[in-house]
């Protein structure tokens, strides 16, 4: 079988397993047994499974390729069967062909056509990853330190094989506004909710002074408001949270503290580790991708980047939009087309 065909084939057999997030122990055993097929050799942490190309040497810069085998579960609009592999009409239909089944495959197929290959500019090391749709402890970020020194990265994601530079970041906040319980009929007590109103109108308004070339402004949108405990009860409390979107231009801790100086709620951010991430438009690879025709762009969606602490780039077969739908599919020229593309972008950038 061609390489071409062969991803083809390994997506619908991964299709066809369930690997919901934190239940993708099938899918790595799927992958394991591709590698045992291939005699190549690999190691597996959990539900990660990784393998180095054959002439790694701890002299040269390591280029990782990364992609994941998680999916989320089916949503309630789909009329097919989300775990039945079947290409009508050119489209391969199933749950996670695209997000990010697609991308995975696609990324195999290179590191496989060029894991015998000799005097390459960088290690090849591709890592199949557990955990990206609930941005969990034991998916990439666990396997990091395994690694050893990443230089560069390649996260497969369907992004129409158009290169994200850079992609935004997360942090959510659990904030409290603080009042005083009292009889609703005497209007006693100091109400929470109106304490928290204040705060979340200054969210919906502020704007942060500085955006990103890339990604645009700083997003905040206040997702969930929970207070009271009966209707003649003045609340003491208001409980509501904030998805913050960040870009490059500030760090979690720089966002924390112009937002403590700006509201009277108690905040909390439940993490900091979902970073903002993307390269130089400077960086070679950028520069072959362009010279190549490859569009660039700063994206809004997040992904395995935020967790890797190194130079990256997003680029994947299969469309953004597809992601997390009903009855999804990926066209199977994509597959072919982004196998393609992936292998002659590394062609110029491995061979300099």
């Amino acid at each position: 079988m061609t390489l071409k065909e062969e991803a083809i084939s390994l997506l619908k057999s991964l299709i066809s397993i369930p690997s919901f997030s934190r239940e993708e122990d099938k899918t790595g055993d799927l992958i394991e047994q591709f590698f045992k097929q291939k005699g190549i050799a690999y190691q597996r942490s959990k539900n990660n499974i990784w393998t180095k190309n054959r002439h790694f040497s701890t002299e040269k810069p390591t280029l990782l390729l990364n992609s994941h085998h998680d999916t989320v579960k089916p949503n309630s609009g789909y009329t097919r069967d989300p775990h039945l592999a079947e290409i009508i009409d050119g489209k391969l239909y199933g749950l996670g062909s695209n997000d990010a089944g697609g991308p995975l495959v696609s990324l195999l197929a290179t590191f496989l056509h060029f894991y015998e290959q000799e005097n390459l500019t960088h290690n090849l090391i591709y890592a199949a990853t557990a955990e990206e749709e609930v941005s969990g402890k034991d998916g990439i970020e666990s396997i990091l330190p395994h690694l050893g020194t990443i230089d560069l990265a390649i996260v497969g994601e369907p992004t129409s094989m158009d290169l994200a530079v850079s992609e935004k970041g997360l942090m959510v906040l659990d904030c409290i506004a603080k009042g005083k319980a009292g009889h609703a009929a005497r209007n006693e007590g100091e109400n929470a909710i109106y304490k928290a109103v204040t705060d979340i109108e200054w969210f919906r308004q502020y704007e942060f002074e500085k955006a990103s070339p890339t990604l645009g402004p700083v997003h905040m949108n206040v997702t969930q408001v929970n207070a009271g405990t009966q209707h003649n009860v003045v609340p003491d409390e208001c409980h509501f949270v904030v998805d913050i979107r960040l870009t490059d231009t500030y760090t979690h801790e720089e966002l924390l503290e112009i937002i403590k100086q700006n509201t009277l709620s108690e905040v909390t951010p439940r993490s900091t580790r979902l970073k903002p991430s993307g390269i130089s438009m400077a960086h070679p690879l950028v520069k072959k991708a362009i010279e190549k025709g490859i569009k660039t762009y700063g994206s809004p969606t997040m992904s395995d980047q935020a967790l890797i602490n190194a130079p990256s780039i997003k680029l994947g077969p299969g469309d953004s939009k597809r992601s997390h739908s009903a009855d999804e599919f990926i066209y199977v020229h994509q597959i072919e087309e982004g196998i393609d593309t992936y292998i002659d972008l590394l062609e110029r950038f491995l061979k300099d």
